[in-house]
């Protein structure tokens, strides 16, 4: 099966070779081709060019995209999609002036989604979430890890993992599942913390590793959850069983843990809202990549992450949604490269390469996905017509996408 789109306005984030991620000053370098065309094959990107040099023989589609650009299809790294219910009782209860903290306090916010959770069953979870998925993928994500967490029990742990790999298996879109088991302290282990833990570690990492449910471990390393002690012992635990990490930290409080995530060599430390200059100088160098949640500072009216002086100490970054009931309902990537650029002074091009190559990195498919390269997966955004990329922030709450493509195949 090939296609040919033909008369592209921009090819947008086009790397003849392969770059793991991309830091610093070149994140404000976004490599394009105007007036290009591009060849899928069999799901995969085949060629491009300029269309001086497009190819003139026979392809089974051909796609005009006059006027139209377009470029990979985001790779959020940072999700939640898997859950039950929602919650927006609590969002009223913040607009009456309840902290997050106060929330979670009176049995709201984690621990009221995983009650809900728990509650239900593996094949309600399932079509409650292919709904958020699809959701999503129509907004151009092409890309995304799940995370576990809001089961705070072993079986519903487990089957949150469960019904991620269900997805896996039945949509085109690249899934990466986590497992956050440590994303709270549930109420039946509230004074016996180390024995959670140790019920992680001991019961459900090894039924996690027989069923090949996760690749990552994560853990919410937070002052009212979990500690910098705890969070060296849930990563040196996953490794064991093959689970590469991951880490929540610095939303609320820097308590060391990017320290102990660099030490780990955590893939990506993600929020990051509150980051001092030793956190900065920690991650120089590294090959954990940096991941802010936009969304979530703008619903939960928290700080931002620094965007810009982490970008000018010559750090890398990606964005990612967050998406999940408690503190962003909304797994919109769109309005993601927009807040980040409006609140977190992100340049057009930075956001977009957060966005996609490093998004994709963040996730462990640099390889598969988040640039136009020969070999990846065409997972692409054709957008509307438009007068440039800028405009895609730009026009914030009004995506510029006309169709996406997965495996090359129009969803």
């Amino acid at each position: 099966m090939t296609t040919l789109f033909k008369n592209i306005k921009e090819l947008i984030q086009v790397r003849d070779q392969h770059i793991d991620f991309i830091s610093g000053a070149d994140m404000k370098i976004l490599p394009t081709i105007k007036n290009a065309f591009l060849v899928l094959e069999d799901g995969l990107i085949s060629d491009y060019g300029h269309m001086n040099d497009c190819p003139k023989t026979t392809f089974d589609t051909i796609i005009d995209a006059t006027g139209k650009m377009i470029l990979p299809s985001w790779c959020d790294s940072h999700t939640h999609i898997v859950y039950a219910g929602n919650r927006e009782g609590e969002f009223v209860d913040r607009i009456n002036g309840l902290s997050y903290k106060d929330i979670a306090n009176k049995g709201g916010g984690i621990l009221n989604s995983a009650k809900t959770l728990q509650e239900a069953s593996e094949d309600d979870l399932y079509n409650q979430s292919k709904i958020r998925l699809e959701e999503v993928m129509q907004l151009g994500t092409g890309a995304v890890e799940i995370k576990s967490g809001y089961g705070l029990t072993a079986d519903a742990e487990l089957k949150m993992l469960r019904v991620i790999k269900r997805l896996k298996e039945n949509y085109p879109i690249e899934i990466k599942a986590t497992f956050l088991g440590a994303h709270a302290v549930p109420k039946d282990y509230k004074n016996d913390k180390a024995a959670y833990l140790k019920m992680l570690i001991d019961d459900v990492m090894p039924k996690i590793a027989s069923e090949k449910l996760a690749e990552y471990v994560d853990i919410f390393c937070e002052t009212g959850y979990f500690s910098v002690e705890d969070t060296a012992l849930i990563l040196e635990a996953g490794k064991k069983h093959g689970l590469i990490p991951k880490i929540h930290v610095n939303q609320f409080n820097a308590i060391g843990g990017v320290q102990v995530g660099v030490k780990h060599q955590a893939l990506s430390v993600d929020h990051l809202e509150i980051m001092r200059d030793e956190d900065i100088t920690a991650l120089q160098n590294t090959t954990t990549m940096p991941v802010a949640l936009p969304s979530c500072s703008y619903f939960l009216s928290i700080p931002y992450t620094p965007a810009r002086k982490m970008i000018d100490a010559g750090l890398p970054l990606a964005l990612a949604t967050d998406y999940n009931p408690g503190s962003t309902p909304s797994g919109n990537m769109n309005f993601v490269i927009s807040t980040a650029c409006i609140k977190m002074r992100m340049t057009p091009e930075e956001a977009l390469n957060a966005a996609t190559i490093n998004g994709a990195y963040a996730m462990g498919l640099e390889t598969q996905v988040g640039s136009i390269t020969r070999g990846k997966l065409a997972n692409l955004i054709l957008t509307k017509p438009i007068n440039s990329y800028y405009f895609i922030p730009y026009a914030f709450g009004n995506h510029q996408i006309e169709r996406v493509f997965l495996k090359g195949e129009a969803i």
